[in-house]
This record gives structure tokens, C-alpha cells and sequence, in this order.
């Protein structure tokens, strides 16, 4: 991912705390809503897959190579669009930076926007393609709702906390922001996978679920990786000011 730069390059200031773009603007952020679209395909259709296949071929694909699939795919994005749109890929991603990080709140509804519509067309492309697809590659809760929400609340913390880290902090290593965001992805899906699918995303879980038709305690995938997310960002921030 990233550093700095994809958040302020287009930020007017401070004063005018980026309610409204300025008309120049319009072609990067088309260029970052079509990164985002991209990116948040890619995302869906790499980490998506791996479920439905393991439901079609049983024990094909194991824990681990779900986990991969999805931090891999992560991984993959933030190299090949961060320097184009941040890679967000994630509505709970845009929301915190610009609570916390000065991402021009004009452009939050544009990225969700995009977010969604990648989503929505690589669950789309799967039901498609491994028709039927069972489950869709939904992320459902094997667990009690408070359970789940707890788990997807702190698994998105640990996400965001690390995402802030390695891509505002001048004293991390941010060229290898990728690695570690996409390890920390990994990691999070090993430890919640069976249990909440380890969305931590809200599009991550609204397309396939669109597309399936199964909005099984949809909430707790809107509700748990948002308030992760600004708690995860708004943590690492007190701890550099501190």
C-alpha cells in the first residue's frame, strides 16, 4: 500500500476539510474509483473462490489455503494499485482514514461505490462460473451473534492497526506494506475462519450474500469491521501522540 501520498495528493485545506473536489480532480479519481473496482474484484474473486470450491470438491482446499487465498489476493492488490488509490478494498478501510487520516470525505461515497460494484461483479462471476456455487463464498457465523461481532470486531482492529502503521508511520518499513497487511489478512483468517468466515470487510460479505441470496446476520459483517476499523486507526494514532 501506499504511503501517505494517495491520501493528500488530492486533500484541499485543512480549512476546507475536503467536502468537494476541485474539477481537476475528476480523472484521479476516476483512475482511483476504476483502482478500487479492480482491486476489490480481485479481492472477492481471490478470496471467495477458495469456499466454493472446497463446498464442490470436499477437502480440496484446506484452512490454511483459504487463509492464503485471501491474504494473497490482498497482498497482490496493494502492489499492483496502491500507488494508484491506497487499495483500500474495503468501505470499513475508507471510512476510518477519512476520519482519522484526511481522505477526502468527498471521495468516500465514490470509493464505497466502487467497492461494492467489484464485489457485487466477482460474486457475480463465481455463481457463474461454479454454478452452483453452494454457499456463494458467503461468510456466515458458526458462532453465538455476540461472539461473532467480538471476533469480527477484533480481527478488523488488528487489521487496521497494522494498515495504519506500515502505511502513515515514516519510521515502518513501507514497501513491504503489502507483505504485511496481506500476513496480517492470513493470519486473522486462520484464527476466525471457521468460526465468522474472517470478513473484515463489509463488501467482503455483501456480494456474495447479494448474490446468493443468504444474509444470514449480514449486520454483524457491516457493523463489527467498521467500528474495528476506527478503533484500529484511532489506537495506532493515540499511541504516536502519546
Amino acid at each position: 500500500m501506499s504511503a501517505e501520498t494517495f491520501v493528500y495528493h488530492l486533500a484541499p485545506q485543512q480549512e476546507n476539510r475536503n467536502y468537494r473536489l476541485c474539477p481537476e480532480q475528476g480523472a484521479k479519481v476516476l483512475k482511483m474509483m476504476v483502482a478500487e473496482f479492480i482491486g476489490t474484484f480481485i479481492m472477492v474473486f481471490g478470496s471467495a473462490t477458495t469456499p466454493i470450491v472446497d463446498a464442490k470438491y470436499p477437502n480440496v482446499e484446506t484452512l490454511i489455503g483459504k487463509a492464503a487465498s485471501s491474504g494473497i489476493s490482498v497482498a497482490i492488490v496493494i502492489f499492483s494499485t496502491g500507488h494508484i488509490s491506497g487499495a483500500h478494498l474495503n468501505p470499513a478501510v475508507t471510512i476510518a482514514f477519512a476520519l482519522f487520516k484526511n481522505f477526502p470525505f468527498a471521495c468516500v461515497p465514490l470509493y464505497i461505490v466502487a467497492q461494492v460494484l467489484g464485489s457485487i461483479c466477482a460474486s457475480t462471476a463465481l455463481s457463474f462460473i461454479f454454478d452452483p456455487v453452494q454457499d456463494g463464498g458467503v461468510t456466515v457465523p458458526t458462532i453465538s451473534t455476540s461472539r461473532a461481532f467480538i471476533l469480527e470486531f477484533v480481527i478488523t482492529f488488528i487489521l487496521l492497526f497494522v494498515v495504519t502503521a506500515v502505511t502513515f508511520d515514516s519510521e515502518a518499513n513501507q514497501k513491504l506494506a503489502a507483505i504485511a497487511v496481506g500476513l496480517t489478512v492470513l493470519l486473522n483468517s486462520l484464527i476466525a475462519g471457521p468460526s465468522t468466515g474472517a470478513s473484515m470487510n463489509p463488501v467482503r460479505t455483501l456480494g456474495p450474500a447479494l448474490v446468493s441470496g443468504n444474509y444470514d446476520r449480514i449486520w454483524i459483517y457491516i457493523a463489527a469491521p467498521i467500528l474495528g476499523a476506527i478503533f484500529g486507526t484511532s489506537t495506532y494514532d493515540y499511541m504516536k501522540l502519546a
